[in-house]
């Protein structure tokens, strides 16, 4: 690794990332040596065109993490094994066939969420959220709002008890920001998933977990829990960002100001502006080189680890000629990946449509709602894999609970 490498990490990924991926674009090219936690190396693929070559090659950069070269240096306790971990029986770490036959598996049991109850519980628990702030006059729309929607939503799907919402979205948390308390989080959302397994073997029901234990594709109870461990981490947190990051963006930005007035026509704007300028999914591990191959004027390793970096190349000059143009319908950027392991289409509505009704709801129930604090004030989560605001302060005209 050459010694000018970047850290993955650090208060930049949250103070001014879309200068930092601009410095690595000029000092480094489309793809950027960079050092994990512990001097861990590998490389932050920042050109569009490369990072669509790596996506689309499930050959030559394999989701199969036992090809890195690095485990030797891995201890057992290092923090970024819940994002980065040894082969999983999930389908992150699945290929070929065999991962086809599970897309397909997570996609029909969510192609079949109705999509009216689907919204019907995303604006009954926006609305309770609401009715529990709103008489205030004031609240963090973070904390008290966005973190706690997606994760009710989506339990209410899977099949938990609604109390268990709280200490799954602690547990997401934990693990995902990468930090001392990684590997416990991961520990509880693995035997709280382990139990909802049991209870619904026991007991089928109408839900999503139900419907991938009657598929007959012979996947084990392990393989199962695994995968929904991935779908309410991928499903959770990164909706709860675009609810945070779309709702800054049009309390901050006079392009959107209509809105926040009665207007409606540029919510989903906005949600698409910022799946292009300020993408919840930031950087994603990973992509492992199954051979010696060049990527970028760069030399790749067999064994090398690939860090995809979406907001990067989302943000390249070669594709973006006019970056301060609003991205309008444009849905090419890689918020939600590209090739065989992208976000599962099913899996992407759901988020739209929580994400979606949570900003409505807002929007309809405190209709004259503001920023408490200066806008350049506000801070972000100090992670380098998912971007997300630490707290949404606002004010607004009290209003009785419905």
């Amino acid at each position: 690794m050459t010694p000018d490498a970047v850290p993955l990490g650090g208060p930049r990924f949250q103070t001014e990332p879309a200068r930092l991926y601009r410095e690595m674009r000029r000092d480094h090219g489309a793809v950027t040596p960079v050092v994990l936690d512990g001097d861990v190396p590998a490389w932050l693929v920042v050109g569009y065109r490369e990072l669509h070559q790596v996506t689309g090659d499930p050959v030559l950069f394999s989701r199969d993490s036992e090809l890195w070269n690095q485990w030797d240096v891995i201890p057992d306790d290092w923090p970024l094994l819940p994002m980065i971990g040894r082969k999983q029986p999930s389908i992150l770490y699945t290929v070929g066939e065999r991962h086809r036959e599970r897309a397909g598996m997570i996609s029909d049991a969510l192609e079949a969420v109705d999509p009216f109850e689907l919204r019907g519980h995303a604006e009954r628990f926006a609305d309770e959220l609401i009715d529990g702030l709103c008489t205030s006059g004031e609240a963090d729309l973070i904390g008290q709002y966005a973190m706690l929607l997606p994760v009710r939503v989506l339990a209410r799907l899977y099949g938990f008890p609604d109390e268990e919402g709280p200490g799954l979205v602690t547990a997401l948390n934990d693990m995902i920001d990468g930090r001392e308390r990684a590997i416990a989080g991961q520990q509880h959302l693995g035997s709280s998933m382990a139990q909802l397994l049991a209870d619904r073997k026991a007991d089928p029901a109408d839900d999503v977990v139900s419907r991938m234990l009657r598929n007959e594709s012979g996947f084990t109870d392990e393989e199962i829990m695994q995968d929904l461990m991935v779908m309410m981490a991928a499903g959770h947190q990164p909706t709860a960002d675009w609810i945070g990051n779309s709702l800054r963006l049009m309390l901050t930005d006079d392009r959107f100001a209509a809105s926040l007035f009665g207007g409606r026509n540029s919510v989903a704007e906005a949600m698409n502006e910022v799946l292009w300028e300020d993408t919840p999914s930031q950087n994603i591990a990973g992509r492992w080189a199954s051979r010696d191959t060049q990527l970028g004027g760069r030399r790749i390793r067999a064994g090398d680890l690939l860090i995809l970096g979406l907001q990067g190349a989302n943000s390249d000059p070669q594709v973006r000629t006019d970056a301060a143009a609003l991205t309008g319908g444009n849905n090419a950027h890689f918020s939600f990946g590209h090739g065989e392991h992208r976000c599962p289409f099913p899996a992407q509505e759901v988020a739209e449509v929580v994400a979606r009704t949570g900003i409505e709801v807002v929007l309809d129930r405190l209709p004259d709602i503001d920023l408490a604090v200066p806008a350049d004030s506000l801070t972000r989560r100090p992670s380098p894999w998912l971007r997300g605001l630490t707290e949404l302060p606002v004010r607004f005209t009290p209003v009785p609970a419905l």
